[in-house]
């Protein structure tokens, strides 16, 4: 079969964790770079990652990549790359572009140059000279960095934290693929109870309880390569039937999540549904104080505010000290805590285990983690 090579985009600080989950689905050959993972892999990962891959951005091919300074250069390279390959006659390609510490600066004059080129290409390789472009899409991207040029074409659409079971966005909302990286850096046992107390619209308990059933994230929403010749429907076909074959719909979970705001909640269950886990998942109104567990071992995850606008920060730092007051009372519990607040370990009443830099959108946070005690292991006779 046919190799490509793909690039995986992540979030700063996640490239690890997508790193892993491209290894875990069977491909070896992974470089890993700032803000994406590249790999080397036949045409069925395409439907494959964009199925399966739940803390990556986008998966794009990555059709060329050369040292160009100047707009010439940019031009006639890009016009010596397969584009014929890949686009059809209908194609629609739009470019887009970004260009950091390059002599090629302007952007809007790099993509109208990779447009035309792209054009000239599919000239020639079509004999014809006119494109409709009324066909499935192709959303090209010039990146420039440091003087090298890499072109790719996007292969999910909309970005891959668009699950498509979330109907409402807060003021701060986390994005499914970040809140699907806290549990996978948290190293969540499904057979352990998780717990979030400040659930909000159900993020953070959903992403757990799929990534608890096996359930790939992917699994209900399109993607715009579905529509590429190139792509057999039958490798799309089998990828899909991948994903109900492994996934483990029986598995009983423990998933808690709680929130002040009865009217979040509500949309909280309204998630849980649409992704279809609301039976895996108990959503209960009680404020972070309340909290209590009969379980010796388990997991708190959690995105609480952050306190960003100053007639908040008191109320958040409040709300940080009954954080800390009850997690020391599940002292044999871990937890894992996201926020943008510098002093959250002084509210909180204990410095961190392991502190993780990322981003929330544009927002540099922090990772809390406190890690608990293992539980004993069961010795089967």
């Amino acid at each position: 079969m046919q190799k490509v090579h793909l690039i995986a985009t992540s979030t700063f600080g996640l490239e690890a964790v997508v790193a892993d989950e491209v290894r875990d689905l069977g491909y070896t050959d992974v470089k890993v770079e700032n803000g994406k993972v590249e790999f080397t892999a036949d045409m069925a990962a395409i439907p494959r990652t964009n199925l399966w891959l739940r803390t990556a951005d986008r998966v794009k091919v990555k059709i060329g990549e050369f040292r160009a300074t100047t707009f010439d250069e940019l031009f006639e390279q890009t016009k010596a790359l397969p584009w014929g390959d890949w686009i059809p006659e209908d194609g629609t390609f739009p470019v887009e572009g970004k260009s950091i510490k390059s002599k090629l600066f302007s952007v809007s004059d790099c993509q109208a140059i990779v447009k035309k080129a792209i054009v000239e290409s599919l000239k020639q390789n079509y004999k014809r000279n006119w494109f409709e472009e009324s066909g499935a899409l192709y959303k090209v991207e010039i990146a420039l960095l440091k003087n090298i040029a890499t072109l790719t074409i996007d292969t999910s659409g909309p970005g891959l934290h668009k699950r498509g079971y979330r109907d409402w966005i807060g003021q701060a909302p986390l994005k499914e693929t970040l809140a699907a990286a806290m549990i996978k850096l948290a190293r969540w046992n499904p057979d352990r109870p998780l717990i979030d107390p400040c659930c909000g619209s159900g993020t953070i308990p959903i992403e757990a309880a799929l990534i608890g059933q096996n359930i790939a994230p992917g699994m209900n929403r399109t993607f715009s390569s579905e529509e590429w010749p190139i792509i057999p429907r039958q490798l799309w076909r089998d990828a899909r039937a991948e994903t109900h074959d492994l996934a483990n719909y029986d598995r009983k979970l423990e998933i808690i999540g709680t929130d002040i705001d009865e009217e979040v909640l509500k949309v909280a269950k309204r998630n849980a549904v649409e992704a279809g886990v609301d039976e895996e998942i108990h959503f209960h109104k009680m404020s972070a104080a309340d909290l209590t567990s009969s379980k010796k071992y388990g997991a708190i995850i959690c995105n609480p505010p952050y306190g960003e606008r100053l007639s908040d920060v008191k109320q958040v730092e409040k709300l940080y000290r009954q954080m800390g007051s009850t997690c020391m009372k599940l002292d044999t519990w871990s937890y894992y805590i996201l926020t943008s607040h510098q002093k959250f370990e002084l509210f909180f009443g204990k410095d961190a285990t392991k502190k993780r830099k990322l981003f929330n959108g544009n927002l540099r946070v922090d990772y809390y983690q406190y890690f608990g005690p293992l539980p004993p292991k069961i010795i089967k006779l």
